[in-house]
């Protein structure tokens, strides 16, 4: 998937500036974005701060962490049982 050019912080700014009152059109074109990008983005992003942003970017980081760890360690299980099944 291509990488944005545009940072989340950056993408809530833009939504700000049409809940503040701007055109859609107008902010699209102004930054460079399509109609369809700035819906997909209100969809995505819609009524967040960018408090919030950061603190869910935080939690899903450690989420990845968190499960990263669980499949180290039924790894090492599923191998102690394989091993201990053998020497019984």
């Amino acid at each position: 998937m291509k990488k944005s050019k545009f940072n989340e912080e950056q993408i809530v700014r833009i939504l700000k500036e049409v809940e503040a009152g701007a055109k859609v059109a107008e902010t699209c074109r102004k930054h460079g974005i399509s109609e369809p990008t700035y819906y997909v983005w209100k969809s995505k992003y819609a009524n967040m701060e960018v408090s919030q942003l950061r603190h869910l970017k935080e939690v899903e980081a450690e989420l990845a962490r968190l499960k990263r760890m669980y499949a180290d360690l039924a790894l090492e299980h599923h191998a102690l049982k394989d091993v201990l099944s053998r020497k019984l």
